[in-house]
């Protein structure tokens, strides 16, 4: 199964609650939340992964 990660925006001007990212199996195995930006307010610096 392709790696999936839930991901929340910090931005305390941002009206996103959460999203997830789901890969497919090409992904580099390297490529983490620090290489996207939030789709609603598109800060890059505020992603971070929702740890279950």
């Amino acid at each position: 199964m392709p790696a999936t990660l839930e991901v929340k925006c910090t931005s305390s001007e941002c009206e996103l609650d959460m999203f997830e990212m789901h890969y497919t199996y090409d992904m580099p195995d390297d490529v983490g939340v620090e290489d996207f930006a939030c789709p609603y307010c598109r800060e890059t610096e505020t992603l971070e992964v929702i740890e279950l």
